[in-house]
């Protein structure tokens, strides 16, 4: 075990040392919009210490026209004070998602945390001040590059022990990678995070929608799903993606918008709600071991307006899909997007949330067996969320 945990030391060590050799380099700071810019070939982007989020992602469409694919606000200043908070490309956390009756259990000691959602019946994304609340520290920034770290204490928001944290993003040539570390440091405790990133392939500029409807989804290992209530809490159920039903993206790709016509996908994502809401399993045991770099992506985004396409590599067994029903028009769109003559907001369906994560609510669910997944304590590896967006373009003809 020591010697898993030696190397991960280190290299925090060595993450505090390079941010300290760069302190004083103003071209590696943040601009005058508070926000760290990271390049490589063929992207571009920024982030934010508050909730180690991405605010902006650049992308070369089909004309060679850039765009900003992801919702966020043109200042990291607005993030503190926007009294809606949806997540904007933020780190949910320590446990990501929804837990049932805001509690679980952990070696038969019942703990509460602070419930934020539905009248106060669940906990959403960590409760009230959950991480993507707070500002994380930057401890290393190079023009590729960059680590975000955090300590949640003992206790917040009623979880149990210290959990220290380190965020790290890197561009490389088309690709955005992603690398989340967590230690419980004190006390066997919930760990479960993600990345929820809004994506709007075409930046909003698309004349003929305003919406993702026109986005094309793949789910190529994803047949099943898990089964909730009419608040999104799950059930206990597995549930199948029948083969052409309204949750089949496994079989073949289909545009986002391809049934909401169709009765079946009312209440799909939760009570008189049309649209998804959706966490979906990645199934890939049956093909033996695999490289999740390498194996295939669990799920492929496209625009045949822009002709961008990510592809997304995960370590991870789970895959949540929000259509963004419940935008009304109230958050606006950055001035890096949009279309002259148009509303400068997000419409109900103007994006889709994608989340790489582990079953959710597993731990209130222990017949699942994800403890290890899911509970974390002093001695124990660290919890590790590993991604990769690989984005191409289609050539205009």
């Amino acid at each position: 075990m020591l010697s898993f945990k030696l190397p991960v030391a280190l290299s925090l060590l060595a993450a505090t040392a390079i941010a300290q050799s760069y302190g004083d380099n103003s071209t590696l700071g943040p601009n005058a919009d508070g926000k760290y810019e990271l390049s490589a070939e063929g992207i571009r982007a920024y982030f934010i210490p508050y909730g180690a989020s991405i605010s902006n992602l650049f992308i070369n469409d089909t004309n060679g026209i850039e765009r900003d694919i992801v919702l966020g606000f043109d200042n990291a200043s607005h993030y503190s004070v926007d009294p809606f908070h949806p997540h904007l490309g933020g780190v949910p956390g320590r446990y990501a998602n929804r837990i049932k009756n805001s509690s679980f259990v952990i070696d038969g000691q019942e703990y509460h945390v602070t419930p934020n959602e539905n009248n106060n019946n669940d906990t959403l994304h960590g409760g009230p001040d959950g991480w993507d609340f707070r500002n994380f520290t930057v401890v290393a920034h190079t023009t590729d590059s960059i680590t975000f770290s955090i300590v949640d204490p003992d206790g917040k928001e009623g979880f149990p022990g210290e959990v220290v944290s380190y965020i790290t993003y890197t561009l490389t040539p088309h690709t955005w990678h992603l690398k989340m570390v967590a230690l419980a440091t004190t006390k066997k405790t919930p760990i479960m995070l993600s990345s929820h990133t809004y994506w709007n392939l075409d930046a909003f500029a698309n004349p003929d929608t305003p919406t993702a409807l026109n986005h094309t989804l793949s789910l190529p290992y994803s047949g099943q799903r898990i089964g909730t209530d009419g608040i999104l809490i799950p059930n206990g159920t597995i549930l199948p993606n029948l083969q052409y039903d309204v949750n089949d993206f496994w079989s073949a790709p289909k545009q986002i918008g391809a049934n909401f016509t169709s009765p079946d996908l009312l209440g799909n994502c939760g009570t008189n709600c049309t649209g998804y809401d959706t966490c979906y399993l990645v199934n890939r045991a049956q093909n033996g071991p695999y490289d999740w770099r390498t194996t295939g992506s669990v799920a492929t985004l496209s625009s045949p307006w822009s002709g961008i396409q990510v592809d997304i590599f995960t370590d991870q067994d789970a895959f949540q899909v929000y259509s963004c029903g419940g935008q009304n028009g109230i958050l606006p769109i950055k001035s890096t997007q949009g279309l002259d003559g148009r509303s400068r907001v997000v419409e109900q369906f103007g994006c889709i949330v994608m989340e790489v994560e582990d079953w959710i609510d597993a731990i209130n669910q222990p017949e699942w067996q994800r403890d290890k997944k899911n509970i974390f304590g002093p001695g124990d590896d660290p919890y590790v969320l590993e991604a990769a967006y690989v984005f191409s373009v289609k050539k205009s003809s």
